[in-house]
């Protein structure tokens, strides 16, 4: 070899040697049957975990998933009856999405939609599969006890890549989960899978990294600045480049993720005129400004900085505001008993309010906290229900020409559930109002979908609890709440027209009770016949797997402390024939 050909053939070996360095790591094909498993992964709240926690007593399953992976389709529901009929005996089945490009939420989605009893899991780096040996989609391990890998392939052979039969010859999972159970060695402990190969995450392009000032400033201006600014709801502020260089890598982290901006209701349902969502363009800036060292980029190519709402009220300056008499005192420590306060004004005459939030002046020790109005000398009651301040919420601003109507001779009440923080704290609430300044044609209303009488069992990892309601005029439909505790999970809104029709609304596959947000449609735009029935179905996590659960050994039912659970759909709508035609003072909410 001539020294010329030399010098090419080792130059080729270099480039093949830095690319393959550059590259995740591949699946593991050598791990053994009988290998201990264990690995980090991510569950449906964002919270890293590791396998050895799930809460399997006799064996675990774990199935890999893609979203977009045809025999992953085909075997999900089968997945999700086998973790239904498995889990008394001791079995836990997870669900593992190793695809790099799909959206976490519709992964969860979709993982609830056809196999709700499994657990999900995100494997963002394949350090699951990795341990596992798996490099294709629709492959099954099954883990004994003590988390020794027994078998490793197919589900059965009923589907393939361009077949199918009838019915499947060999149901090869359950069989070898069977033998596991009955403490015998696995008779066929590997088979041909024929799932999808697994694309491992891309790695960062190389070439010059983005910039702050031309790439991603923008992209906090979009997504991020709502919150994270002086005043806002997020921690710190992500307003100028040496505060995101700050968070650099938190803030990658979470962009990749989809954490962040904060959104949990399933991208297949609604759509939704305040659904937050970063681009998938969007996020690979994100991660490829981190990863190449943050650079600035020139200062003049600095957007114009966003214009911001002032501290203070949400809603603009109020018409009126009421306040608690004396502030709420609270310990340092310890449960604090729901408050139930009421504001002292008694509205004389029938007053009209276009926009409504709920103010604390300590915000650190208010979790969430309910108005309604109610009749003087009459207890808090949900019936009265009209808006609340929750986590992640956004203060009651109605579209022009409707409004929430206050009766005359009623009060308005609070139930405010607080929170210790070490010290002793106090906090006064206040209630602004701003009235309307056009004619009111609409009277908000709220249908109120819930369950009082659910029995959620000790250690259940996905208790479902079903209520509906129908509606009682033709509504158009203005937006959507929903609202349990800790151990809820998930929740999916359905409707039933007359017809006998059904479209979902709403699917909330991560229920977050630290950050719930309201689900809102374009005005006018979303219309139910009378009639239309309307069904809310909750799934609850009582198990030890569940890492925010007080107390899996306990059977929980309806009741107001965090330790006890909730399961409310709020639905706001209009009458849709309704046109009131009554102008209003705009300093008084009175009719003119």
């Amino acid at each position: 070899m001539n020294r010329r050909l030399l010098a090419t053939w080792l130059g080729t070996c270099l480039l093949a040697v830095l690319a393959r360095a550059q590259q995740p790591a591949p699946t593991d094909h050598t791990v053994p049957l009988g290998a201990v498993v264990d690995a980090p992964f991510t569950d449906l709240r964002w919270q890293t975990r590791r396998l050895r926690e799930l809460p399997a007593e006799h064996a675990t399953v774990l199935f890999f998933a893609t979203i977009e992976c045809p025999l992953v389709q085909r075997y999900l529901p089968r997945i999700g009856e086998l973790a239904r009929s498995y889990e008394a005996r001791g079995v836990v089945t997870a669900v593992v999405n190793v695809g790099a490009g799909d959206e976490f939420v519709d992964a969860v989605a979709e993982v609830l939609g056809k196999a709700p009893a499994a657990v999900f899991a995100k494997d963002f780096e394949l350090a699951l599969a990795t341990a596992c040996g798996v490099d294709r989609t629709a492959t099954a391990i099954v883990l004994d006890r003590e988390h020794r890998l027994v078998y490793r392939g197919r589900v059965d052979d009923q589907h393939g890549y361009t077949g199918m039969r009838s019915k499947p010859t060999r149901d090869d999972l359950r069989f070898a989960l069977d033998e596991v159970l009955a403490g015998v060695a696995v008779s066929v402990p590997t088979t041909e899978i024929s799932g999808c190969k697994i694309t491992p995450p891309a790695p960062v392009a190389a070439g010059k990294a983005p910039e702050f000032a031309r790439d991603i400033a923008p992209i906090l201006q979009r997504h991020c600045q709502e919150c994270h600014r002086p005043g806002g709801e997020a921690p710190f502020a992500l307003l100028d480049e040496a505060q995101a260089k700050k968070h650099g890598a938190m803030l990658s982290e979470v962009v990749q993720q989809g954490r962040m901006p904060p959104w949990y209701g399933s991208s297949a349902h609604g759509p939704f005129v305040n659904r937050r969502h970063v681009t998938p363009a969007e996020r690979e800036l994100v991660r490829a400004w981190f990863h190449g060292g943050m650079p600035s980029g020139n200062a003049a190519d600095l957007p114009p900085p966003r214009a911001l709402p002032a501290p203070g009220w949400r809603i603009g300056e109020p018409d009126q505001v009421l306040e608690i008499k004396a502030p709420v005192r609270l310990p340092a420590d310890g449960l604090v008993p729901y408050q139930y306060l009421v504001l002292p004004f008694r509205f004389a005459q029938d007053t009209w309010i276009e926009a409504i939030e709920i103010r604390p002046d300590n915000e650190r020790v208010l979790h969430h906290c309910n108005l309604a109005r109610v009749k003087i000398g009459e207890r808090f009651s949900q019936d009265g229900f009209i808006t609340g301040y929750v986590p992640g919420g956004d203060p009651m601003v109605l579209d022009p020409g409707t409004a929430v109507r206050i009766p005359a001779g009623s009060a308005l009440a609070l139930q405010a559930h607080y929170v210790t923080t070490g010290q002793p704290e106090q906090d006064r609430l206040c209630v602004g109002l701003r009235f309307p300044r056009v004619p009111v044609q609409k009277e908000l209303q709220v249908a109120i979908v819930a369950d009082f009488r659910f029995a959620i069992p000790p250690g259940a990892i996905a208790h479902p609890v079903q209520a509906q309601r129908r509606l009682r005029d033709d509504a158009v439909g203005i937006g959507m709440f929903v609202h349990m505790h800790v151990r809820g999970r998930d929740m999916t809104v359905v409707a039933e027209a007359p017809d006998g029709s059904r479209e979902t609304l709403l699917l909330v596959p991560n229920y977050n009770f630290d950050w719930q947000q309201s689900y809102r449609w374009a005005p006018g735009q979303r219309t139910f016949a009378r009639g239309t029935r309307i069904t809310a179905l909750a799934h609850y996590d009582n198990s030890r797997w569940n890492p925010f659960n007080p107390d899996p050994a306990q059977t929980v039912k309806f009741g107001l402390e965090t330790s006890d659970e909730m399961m409310y759909l709020f639905l706001f709508w209009v009458a849709q024939q309704q046109a009131l035609g009554l102008r209003i003072d705009p300093r008084t909410g009175l009719v003119q």
